[in-house]
């Protein structure tokens, strides 16, 4: 890393936390960046909640820390007669201050999650049934639920949205990409874009997310070009814990020790990492929390095969790298076609986008053309052309059809790749143990992506529902409690969106209701015994 001076390491922390008032500003002042040696003390700052990434799962959840609340509309009548008589019941508090489990009981929907099936139906009624009514819901700033906070991202806010191929079409409608309080297409209007349906470009909502932030008056809580290196747990002896620790329940938060030595009492969070200034140089920070919020989503590590070759240089992982390839010429004059590996969408954003290209298409991919988990066959095709082209192709133009008739694509269902080869070739193996070579010009892997929690004791295995195996979306997510999203296997930590299986907007929105929920209780406890007297910890109040 490159350290820079101490000047610069106060004013980055001064930048963190200026809006949190006189008296915090003068603590900060005086706080430095601690060396690996040092540990922290008493009189280091203390965040209630540091949000990691800036995506629609942090800026949602940094939306409701920020002090705003749901309420139902007064003339709000819901179309599920049993959730209208709940909310009915307790119309005058926000649905952050109601029971979530008692609200969310009985309802379905397309996540696994409760909280989230329920805030969905509550801000898009019967969307499932291809019903477009208004949300239930109102929203109010209540500035005395302002929970202070500090959201971490790599680029500006909106995360990976700012990333993804700019072509291609949402698979969701825009306005299940909105975010409570702003309507999307009344913000598409007021910037006089051109949306001409339903479904739009990532570049539409990745512009939306971040202008989300600056309307909602967000900036102050996000820092961008931030990068996190560590998040981990900081311990102190039972023995020497002050009345600042006595509103903790360290009961359920100390280690014995095997040794017999003095029982270690988990503390907060230190989060580790550096932000990249203008010039290139990193400038790094050291804070401490007493909750983290994971929001990073998963288009960290792009999904690999683990065979041989798959490192060389034409091998790519990503549409963005294809993307490029073609902008700079590589497929010009090359008559071998590009090799996408996949059967999801992505791959199937890189057959059309091949095609629109005039670049010929080898399509590989494990599964038979009539499984029924494949994602097309989820999808309208009213709703989804270009998509089901695609799998009009995977049917009918495979290797076992005449290859002259169909040379510009050319399908290898339920054919795995055994390895790449220096002469840009590859060994595909089928189902049946039979053994094919087919040369490219370029060869794009598109079989998913996962997240990197590098930064986690462990890269965060031990706390998804299989320990001891990476978290993915599908497979392995991590373990939360349903109504709060709070980790089971590690309090204090958090999680939402994609990290605990929710891959749409619409349904990681219900992950900050639960975190913010759980914390407002929190906070409200931590205030009732600081004003009783019966001790304080060291937080921001």
């Amino acid at each position: 890393r490159t350290y820079s001076g101490t000047e610069t390491e106060g004013q980055l922390l001064n930048s963190f936390v200026q809006y949190f008032g006189g008296s915090l500003g003068r603590k900060i002042k005086r706080m430095p960046l601690i060396e690996e040696t040092v540990l922290p003390g008493n009189s280091l700052l203390t965040l209630p909640v540091v949000i990691i990434g800036n995506g629609p799962s942090g800026i949602c959840l940094s939306y409701l820390l920020s002090g705003y609340r749901p309420y139902l509309s007064p003339e709000a009548i819901h179309p599920n007669p049993i959730l209208h008589t709940k909310l009915e019941e307790a119309r005058h508090l926000s649905i952050v201050d109601q029971d979530l489990e008692y609200l969310s009981e009985g309802l379905e929907g397309r996540s696994s999650n409760p909280v989230a099936v329920l805030f969905d139906t509550l801000l898009h009624p019967d969307a499932d049934f291809g019903y477009d009514y208004p949300p239930v819901l109102h929203w109010k700033l209540e500035q005395h639920n302002y929970i202070p906070h500090i959201v971490l991202g790599k680029g500006p806010p909106g995360g990976a949205w700012h990333s993804m191929e700019g072509s291609m079409l949402t698979i969701s409608f825009g306005d299940w990409m909105e975010l409570p309080g702003l309507s999307f297409k009344e913000w598409a209007a007021s910037k006089r874009r051109n949306i001409k349906s339903d479904r739009v470009m990532p570049e539409e909502i990745a512009c939306y997310y971040k202008h989300y932030v600056k309307v909602m008056g967000l900036q102050k809580n996000f820092r961008d070009n931030v990068y996190i290196t560590s998040v981990s747990r900081l311990y102190r002896e039972k023995d020497d814990e002050g009345g600042s620790q006595q509103n903790e329940d360290i009961s359920t938060q100390h280690l014995e020790m095997e040794d017999g030595q003095k029982s270690l009492i988990k503390r907060n969070w230190e989060v580790r990492g550096y932000q990249r200034a203008t010039d290139g140089s990193h400038v790094p920070f050291c804070l401490f929390a007493e909750n983290v919020a994971l929001a990073t989503g998963t288009f960290d590590s792009p999904g690999r095969l683990q065979v041989e070759g798959e490192d060389f240089p034409f091998v790519l992982h990503s549409m963005s790298d294809f993307g490029a390839a073609i902008s700079k010429g590589k497929f010009r004059g090359k008559a071998d076609p590009v090799l996408i590996v996949g059967a999801g969408l992505t791959a199937a954003d890189a057959v059309l986008c091949a095609c629109n290209n005039n670049i010929p298409v080898v399509h590989v991919f494990r599964r038979r053309v009539t499984d029924t988990s494949l994602i097309f066959k989820q999808l309208p095709k009213k709703l989804y052309p270009e998509y089901h082209k695609v799998y009009h192709m995977m049917c009918t133009q495979s290797h076992t059809v005449d290859s002259n008739q169909h040379s510009a694509y050319t399908s290898f269902p339920e054919h795995n790749v055994l390895s790449f080869k220096p002469e840009m070739k590859c060994v595909l193996q089928s189902a049946s143990g039979l053994k094919k070579i087919v040369k490219f010009s370029v060869a794009l892997v598109l079989i998913g992506s996962h997240p990197n929690l590098f930064f986690l004791k462990d890269q965060g295995h031990s706390i998804g529902h299989h320990s001891n195996q990476p978290i993915t979306c599908k497979g392995n997510p991590i373990e939360i409690d349903p109504y709060t999203y709070e980790c089971t296997k590690e309090a204090n930590l958090f999680a939402l969106g994609p990290l605990v299986g929710d891959n749409f907007v619409r349904f990681l929105k219900g992950g900050a209701l639960g975190i913010a929920r759980c914390l407002a209780i929190r906070q409200k406890k931590k205030h009732e015994l600081i004003e009783s007297g019966d001790g304080g910890g060291d937080g921001v109040p």
